[in-house]
């Protein structure tokens, strides 16, 4: 973007305000805290909650430029990207689903700053900044931003005994937690050695990486670039690559369902279905390898494909944690690791094995009720469905389905 700089935009710049973001949305006050009431169709559903933030000034393009008497006025000058910021939540080097965007949006919300809440990435090429010189002078000439991390948690519904005995359903801290990376617009602008400028700006790093040195050396540069510094060359990370947002493949995520080796497992006596509450549609493994869990009806020649075991139960907090043995075939339900990072990724069975793809968090109703929530544990993401109907997918959602279609009733068979 070209900017010309009057003498009062120079002003402006000078205190290190070259580009003002927009002003931040106000803050949800409808968003739930740990502790308040939920109900049962929030059992499937969970909610970003923002545990740590860090601002920094980050500059993502800059050029040394001297400019002598009579070169002043206005001038295009190239940059060179010092870093590049991507924009990501949790471990998918992107912003998948509502979940990520519903935490940044927090993030924005919480800090009083206009963060990017969808995936993107400032510029790895080249960029050209045209500015109006006022004066003579050694200049930083730079494009930055505010670079916003921190980690967040996971709000979850689940059953909660009271003081007096009782059982009442509130969100609570669920299992698990992860980091987010966002910016700022970008700002562009000049700094001069000579500038005073805010501490802890965008301007003020930019004048870091001038490393403003004897003024008489400059002067020995005719107009134009100045070699980058020792100090220039010292800061400058190494680039990253940006992430292409495509599909993770196997080899960088954990690997699922290793069909070479089997483990066994300690299941707990009795088995269940995984019904729709009050519908008579449940979960039932595939016959067929490469297909997925779906909606189907229990009947006579079921085959004990819509029962189900839990395996290897451990309990943290009144969440249970385990793995889900089918009895008709044999294999535990598993998010498929070459899709494991995508929103909609379906659910499967695979051999059982030692893989976090294949645990499942399971948030109860209060005791008398079955109704569950499920959550897988090495994804984050909520089980749910997109409609009611005979042969839909199972399918994990970042934020589960807000429409309650996300809780289920584990029966007893």
């Amino acid at each position: 973007m070209a900017v010309t700089a009057t003498a009062a935009a120079w002003a402006i710049a000078a205190v290190g305000l070259a580009a003002s973001p927009a002003a931040a949305a106000p803050a949800d006050t409808t968003a739930p805290q740990p502790g308040d009431t939920c109900t049962v169709a929030d059992l499937g559903t969970r909610h970003p909650y923002i545990k740590t933030t860090e601002v920094s000034p980050e500059i993502t393009h800059f050029k040394g430029w001297f400019v002598t008497q009579g070169t002043t006025g206005n001038q295009s000058v190239t940059t060179s990207t010092q870093t590049t910021i991507s924009v990501s939540v949790g471990l998918n080097g992107t912003v998948q689903g509502s979940f990520g965007t519903e935490a940044l949006g927090k993030v924005s919300a919480s800090l009083g700053l206009n963060v990017q809440v969808n995936y993107t990435s400032t510029s790895s090429e080249s960029s050209t900044v045209t500015w109006n010189f006022a004066q003579p002078g050694y200049y930083g000439v730079y494009k930055g931003t505010k670079k916003v991390t921190g980690t967040y948690g996971s709000l979850n519904c689940n059953r909660v005994q009271q003081g007096d005995g009782g059982w009442a359903l509130n969100w609570i801290e669920g299992p698990g937690s992860g980091g987010f990376t966002t910016y700022t617009t970008l700002e562009e602008g000049a700094v001069r050695c000579q500038d005073a400028v805010p501490a802890n700006s965008i301007m003020a790093k930019a004048k870091v990486l001038l490393d403003c040195g004897s003024p008489t050396a400059k002067a020995e540069h005719p107009a134009g670039a100045v070699a980058p510094t020792a100090k220039q060359t010292q800061d400058r990370p190494a680039q990253d690559p940006a992430p292409t947002g495509g599909v993770t493949s196997a080899g960088q995520l954990k690997a699922a369902g290793d069909s070479s080796r089997a483990v066994a497992l300690n299941c707990e006596p009795g088995a269940y279905r995984m019904d729709v509450p009050g519908k008579i549609l449940n979960w039932s493994a595939p016959l067929l390898a490469n297909d997925g869990i779906r909606l189907r009806e229990s009947t006579f020649f079921s085959a004990h494909l819509d029962n189900w075991r839990l395996c290897n139960v451990t309990e943290n907090n009144g969440v249970l944690e385990a793995s889900l043995w089918n009895w008709g075939n044999g294999g535990c339900a598993t998010i498929p690791a070459g899709i494991a990072n995508q929103e909609q990724a379906y659910l499967t069975t695979v051999n059982c094995g030692e893989d976090d793809l294949q645990r499942f968090y399971i948030y109860r109703d209060v005791p008398g009720s079955s109704k569950v929530g499920v959550q897988n544990k090495y994804t984050g993401s909520m089980l749910g469905y997109d409609r009611y109907a005979d042969g839909e997918l199972i399918r994990q959602y970042s934020s589960g389905r807000q429409d309650g279609t996300g809780t289920f009733t584990m029966t007893g068979v």
